[in-house]
């Protein structure tokens, strides 16, 4: 790949443009709003002129509700030899596009499985598919050539790639980021109106399950509306676990002592399912799910404190696997998790503990 034509410049066209130039590509940038263009082409994406000719390949980043009508004047207009898109819903967008007539054997339709909270190319980053999955959509009309160029884009990416069908994508995607997004934002939605003196009491828990509540609700009410179909049923068995759960809580009130039996067992089975369920999600590099040992470290809210316990780690000898940070509330302090294998965090806590630091039991 020598040329491409990225069209919509906001976090993912422009993380991609960028990851495209730090190859060598040259990159064109289009989108509705010029002066969104222009900023990604200031930020080193490519360059907001129009391509002279035909590009290798067209990238269609624009939302989930206008990535048929963007593809379909691309192609129209011969742009470039491949198209692919980067909606995060892909049955819908392919099913117009056949509504359209259009020959679709230089379409491929892909998803990086990659984000942020924030949007515009002012949060892009040439970094942002690095090691992720990048799921490809290819059909029996698909071109080589075309599918040649999607692989090439992903490994530019550094990302992983990984080919499925378009509806099975929709239903895992409804499964492991639309759901779970409209949870999130109903478990930060009790928030709003909550106590204050309720909220100084946020941990660490609360800021994991509400994180990606902080996302555009514009961007998602266009994705959902993409995949409402799969979100809902997915949604109806929540429903149906959070029915069972309330009548288990209301039966742990009871006087009764089988009611509240009754209660426990219930309570237990949708834990029980949830630690079942929570051991299935990859670990490491997408590699099977590693138990770590924590080793936690009491440190002062101060520059250079994380470099100095990773290098004392490294002296060590040791690999941290994972880290957490939780700050404490209402002082200039905090717990850093340390995650390693079992087998090193002895030798860790010795070697922290040796060089000053404060280790949590």
């Amino acid at each position: 790949m020598r040329t491409a034509l990225v069209i919509g410049t906001g976090l993912i066209g422009t993380s991609a443009a960028l990851a495209l130039v730090g190859r060598g590509v040259v990159v064109h940038l289009a989108d509705h709003d010029p002066e969104q263009a222009r900023t990604a082409a200031a930020l080193g994406a490519g360059t907001d002129e129009e391509p002279a000719g035909p590009v290798d390949l067209a990238i269609v980043a624009a939302p989930p509700a206008h990535v048929a009508a963007t593809l379909a004047d691309a192609m129209r207009r011969g742009v470039a030899r491949g198209y692919l898109d980067v909606a995060s819903v892909k049955g819908g967008p392919r099913r117009e596009l056949e509504s359209l007539g259009l020959d679709l054997s230089a379409y491929i339709g892909s998803h990086p499985m990659s984000g942020r909270e924030k949007s515009g190319p002012l949060a892009a980053t040439g970094e942002l598919f690095e090691g992720r999955p990048w799921v490809l959509t290819p059909t029996r009309d698909t071109d080589t050539e075309v599918l040649n160029l999607a692989l090439e884009l992903v490994s530019h990416c550094r990302a992983v790639p990984v080919v499925m069908d378009a509806d099975a994508h929709d239903r895992a995607v409804a499964l492991v980021s639309h759901m779970p997004h409209l949870v999130s934002s109903m478990v930060a939605a009790r928030l709003e109106n909550a106590e204050e003196a309720a909220v100084r009491l946020c941990g660490q828990g609360i800021r994991d399950v509400t994180r990606i509540a902080a996302s555009d609700p514009r961007m998602w009410i266009d994705i959902l509306s993409a995949n409402p179909g799969p979100v809902a049923d997915l949604l109806a068995d929540v429903s149906a676990d959070l029915d069972e759960t309330v009548q288990a809580l209301r039966a742990l009130q009871s006087s009764d002592e089988a009611k509240r039996r009754e209660g426990a067992t219930g309570i237990e089975d949708v834990l029980r399912r949830g630690n079942a369920g929570q051991i299935r999600v990859p670990g490491k590099h997408g590699a099977a799910p590693t138990v770590y040992e924590s080793v936690v470290v009491l440190i002062n809210d101060q520059p250079g404190q994380l470099a100095r316990i990773f290098a004392d780690a490294g002296a060590a000898g040791v690999n941290i696997e994972d880290v957490r940070i939780e700050h404490a509330t209402g002082q200039q302090a905090g717990l850093v998790e340390l995650m390693v294998k079992p087998v090193v965090a002895p030798v860790l806590t010795a070697a922290l503990r040796e060089r000053g630091w404060a280790i949590r039991q």
